[in-house]
Parts: structure tokens; sequence; C-alpha cells
């Protein structure tokens, strides 16, 4: 309510504003007609993470999403009723789980920091790897009394899952399957503008302008979230996604905009891009590079090591599309190569899917979640087999 009183400050009296847009998480799936739930579950490093929660009946089996960078639990209702992912996987049954990591809209809060405090942005992926979906999972698993039937994870979260699974192998125990979608786990061949970034693994020197967190002033992402609903900006939004994610305008929903830019950027630490461009660079998996000094009291050794995605045996299906300036073929098959136990490696049939394709696609029911209900099928009779062995 603040943020639409004084956006109405802002906004000129005749351009109309859309309610819907500043709708959070749980009140999109309430006004879709499912019931929602919200729980909290605290990491071991004491942050307070929220999940948002579609309950099935008893005895359904738990599903975990989680989202990528920049996002939250929205990306997987976005698409609306009978076509976002979490919509589907309720409507055939499934217990579904929508995860935040810390720093995002939902998860800005800790045992003993503020956000305020440059301390609560001092976290990486290492740290979401091995704390947040740690978290998330036994929390799930302990209310349920059961394994996690599927992981699956977009871009960011499925990079993350990889984390979990190398590093905490007590917890990759308790998931049945995980499902990749975009994997952002190698990013040599990255070719979205998004790499000249890279320039960020030597942050210091801008610590001093921008604070310790990622993420866009409240005014602009709400003046983003209006504006991009005012044809004349329109295509001018819609352009810049599409220069980091892939051109894709077919499958593209100009009308979901103003509600993804509503929930996008929703913040995040500067240590997790500069994770990124450092895995970019090194062209290595590998743990958070602190310099020479400080890796030498961390890891007893000049440089961070690689994660061993050769110890990771969960059931694990890769998927990616042909128009991802983020997600490269090349690096995807290489992630292929080096996991042992990959039961689908899933090409979008789609020339210009892109990145941002597998939440939002207006085809992407079709093309994406028919393939991942088939492998949560075969998990849950216990005949996961190789569906495609290249």
């Amino acid at each position: 309510m603040e943020r639409i009183s004084w956006i109405n400050w802002i906004w000129p009296k005749n351009i109309k504003v859309n309610r819907d847009l500043v709708f959070d998480t749980s009140e999109m799936i309430r006004k879709a007609g499912y019931p929602v739930e919200s729980h909290v579950t605290t990491t071991e490093d004491g942050y307070l993470l929220t999940l948002h929660r579609i309950p099935g009946d008893n005895g359904s089996l738990p599903v975990l999403l989680q989202h990528g960078f920049f996002c939250t639990s929205a990306v997987w209702v976005i698409l609306g009723k009978g076509k976002g992912l979490a919509y589907v996987l309720a409507d055939h049954g499934y217990d579904v789980w929508l995860g935040n990591f810390r720093g995002n809209t939902y998860s800005r809060a800790h045992i003993s920091l503020s956000p305020s405090n440059s301390t609560f942005w001092d976290f990486s992926l290492n740290e979401l790897g091995i704390y947040d979906l740690p978290a998330m999972i036994t929390y799930i698993t302990n209310m349920k009394s059961q394994p996690l039937h599927t992981f699956i994870g977009h871009s960011m979260g499925a990079t993350c899952s990889y984390i979990m699974a190398a590093e905490r192998p007590e917890i990759a125990r308790m998931v049945k399957a995980m499902i990749s979608l975009a994997p952002t786990v190698f990013v040599n061949y990255i070719t979205s503008p998004i790499q000249y970034l890279v320039f960020l693994k030597d942050y210091k020197m801008i610590m001093r302008f921008f604070f310790h967190e990622f993420l866009l002033s409240n005014f602009v992402r709400s003046f983003l979230t209006f504006g991009c609903d005012q044809n004349i900006i329109k295509d001018i939004c819609s352009d810049v996604m599409f220069i980091i994610w892939g051109y894709d305008r077919e499958q593209f929903n100009y009308l979901l905009l103003p509600l993804i830019v509503g929930h996008f950027p929703a913040g995040n630490s500067f240590n997790t891009l500069v994770h990124y461009a450092q895995i970019f660079q090194s062209g290595k998996f590998r743990h958070y590079d602190y310099g020479r000094a400080k890796n030498i009291l961390i890891y007893n050794s000049i440089e961070p090591p690689d994660y061993n995605l050769a110890n990771i045996t969960i059931p694990t299906a890769l998927f990616y599309g042909p128009g991802d300036l983020l997600d490269n073929i090349m690096d995807v098959e290489r992630l292929y190569r080096e996991l042992p136990n990959v039961v689908d490696i899933y090409k979008v049939p789609w020339r210009n899917f892109n990145h941002a394709d597998f939440l939002w696609a207006k085809d992407a029911p079709k093309l994406v979640y028919e393939r991942i209900l088939k492998i949560m099928r075969r998990e849950n009779s216990n005949n996961v087999t190789s569906i495609i062995k290249r």
C-alpha cells in the first residue's frame, strides 16, 4: 500500500496504475484460486528464508522450485494459472514448494544482522549452496517425513544445487532427483553482454559507491514496473531483457512485462555476481576466490578448490535452450560429461528459446513442462533410465 501511495504521487494522473502489479507471490497464488502457505526456515549461519507453498493432498510428493539470480519465488507463477510451472505441478497432485534465497524480497532478515549492515551481504554462490538449499530441503523433508521428490532449479538455482550436492552429501541424500533448467555452472561460452561485468572480480574499488547489495532502489524498480506497463516504453524494456537473455519475441507475452519487472530485480549480493565473474574468467566451477592471502587461510591453498561434480550421484536432467545467451550448449555438454548420473539432456525444440523462456514462454508448458512431468513420473516409479545419452 505504501508503494502504491507514492507511485500515485509521482505518476501522471491520466495513466492508469494496475494494482495487480504490486501483488506478492502469496497474493498471486491466492488470486489464481490455489491454497497457499508461507513458511520461514533459518540457515545454519542465521538467515531467515521464506518458502511459499501450494500444499498438495495427503501423501502428495514434495517438489522444491528454486529461482535464479535477482529473482524470487514469483517467477514460477507469473505465467498464470494452468501455465506457470508451480501451477502445472500443483494440478498434477504435487506438494509444491517455492524457495527464496537470502537477500531477495522475501528473505531479507537475519537473527542478528540488518540488511543495512554490510556483513549481511557478505555471501556468494557458496553460501547459497551450502546453507540456503540445505535449510530449505531439511525443512521440507522434516515436515513431510519423506525425501524431496524433485529439486527443480533455474539458472543460479541450478548452479547452487550442484554446490549443495557436492559439498553437503548428507543433504543430497534427501533429494531423489534434480532437474536443471538453463544451469549456469560453466560459463566459458557465454555470449550475453553481461560477460563484460567480469571486471567486478576486482569490485572492492567500487564498493564505496554501491555498498555490498546489488539491487536497484525501490524507486527505480517501481518506476520500471509502471513504466514498462506503458506502450511507449514497453519495447525498450523488453529489448533490454532480450539483449541479456536472448531474442525470442514470438514466445514472449508482452502483457506480462510489467509484472515481471515488478518482481525483478529482487536483490542479491555483489559477491554472488563476482563469484560468477570468477568462474567465467577461470573456466572452473570452484569456490569463491578471496585472493592469495585469504585463500591460504580458508582453503590452505593459493587457489580456491573446485567443486567435485564427480561425487554427485543424484539422477539429474539438464535442459537448455538454443537461443540462450547465458547458457551455451558447449557449457551444458561439459557439465553433462562431468556429472556421473545424467538421465536426460534436453534441447528445447525452439530455435530462439532463451534463458527466461523456461519461466515465461507462451509455449513453456508444451515445450518444457511436459518433459519435466515425464521425468518426474519415471522417478516416482523408481525407473529412472537415460532418455537421451550422447
